[in-house]
């Protein structure tokens, strides 16, 4: 049995073909009596529209590449949420693919989205050579979300403000009276953002001999290699701030591990305020710098630069939010 066409669409509806188009596009100039009508047809007959010959008419595939540089990190999974929720509503699908499986293939992590001619390219998290996105920058419109690297002429950048969000982290932990206060780093310029403000406001607070750097690879297996060099010192610190959860998931292991009790002998913040932070038996204190709100804003810049092109890329910053749960009290002693 054939499938059916806009033609038959038509017929069922009684109206043209070129109307059934316009109600496909979600065009207002349609009288509510003839949308209906269509969309009636459309559900009795099972009609779906050929998506290759639309993109042929219109010269647009109404698809979005998203390129992720990190599978496993559970904040980009918010961040994608949001991004997915506003392009959706916009009539555009999201097609993702995976940069360093595209490296270690030899290719240019943005390549095969622009070989399926997508219309637009949101790059998620760090990229290695974020020059590299130029080229793509030349062909299509181009944005960068939850990174902080220097973007090409033309791409705009959606991110958390990591300064003010590890500014937060540290003023909370010297509030509950800590002195002794590590950081687990991270790398590329959000982790050198996060170690900055860190390191700047334990100085602002006449700290500075007693905050401690060790530097760390994202991972929770780099957060528990962090923690156990840092709680194995004579002079521990009394809290640690992990760069993400995921380190901090690592931090609480080590702890648990040196018979160390969290948060009576050691407090642990994290940041990304992620799925893992919020599970009950984790309950981590963590900085929710709005990956699901970065998303959007993410989706709303490319929207802008569809409609207009050119012009030089802005920074978006959203602003972080602490969130205070188990893993952090007053020292016992100092």
């Amino acid at each position: 049995m054939k499938p059916p066409t806009i033609r038959d669409v038509a017929e069922r509806a009684g109206v043209s073909k070129s109307l059934v188009s316009l109600v496909l596009r979600g065009s207002e100039q349609v009288r509510p009596e003839k949308r209906e009508a269509v969309l009636q047809a459309v559900r009795e007959l099972g009609y779906r529209p050929n998506a290759a010959a639309r993109s042929l008419s219109e010269q647009r595939t109404r698809t979005v590449g998203v390129l992720l540089n990190d599978l496993r990190n559970p904040w980009f999974v918010d961040l994608l949420d949001g991004l997915n929720s506003l392009l959706h509503d916009n009539g555009l699908r999201m097609l993702l693919a995976d940069a360093r499986l595209n490296r270690r293939t030899g290719q240019d992590p943005a390549d095969p989205l622009l070989d399926l001619r997508v219309d637009g390219l949101v790059v998620v998290g760090t990229l290695p050579d974020p020059a590299a996105l130029g080229t793509a920058a030349e062909r299509i419109p181009v944005v960068v979300a939850g990174a902080r690297e220097r973007a090409p002429a033309g791409v705009d950048v959606v991110a958390g403000d990591d300064e003010r969000g590890a500014r937060l982290v540290t003023e909370h932990l010297i509030g509950l009276g800590h002195r002794r206060i590590a950081h687990i780093a991270g790398y590329g310029a959000v982790g050198e953002l996060r170690r900055r403000s860190f390191e700047a406001t334990m100085r602002a607070h006449g700290l500075a001999d007693q905050a401690q750097v060790e530097a760390g690879d994202m991972t929770e297996e780099g957060g528990y290699r962090s923690t156990v060099r840092l709680l194995s010192r004579a002079d521990r610190p009394t809290a640690l701030f992990a760069v993400n959860d995921i380190a901090s998931v690592g931090a609480l292991s080590a702890a648990e591990e040196l018979g160390l009790r969290v948060p009576q002998d050691v407090s642990v913040v994290g940041y990304d305020n992620t799925s893992i932070a919020r599970l009950r038996h984790v309950w981590l204190t963590t900085v929710d710098n709005g990956s699901h709100e970065v998303g959007r804003r993410a989706a709303r810049c490319l929207l802008d630069r569809f409609e207009h092109p050119g012009g030089a890329g802005q920074l978006h910053l959203t602003a972080p939010t602490l969130e205070i749960r188990g893993t952090t009290a007053a020292p016992v002693t100092d």
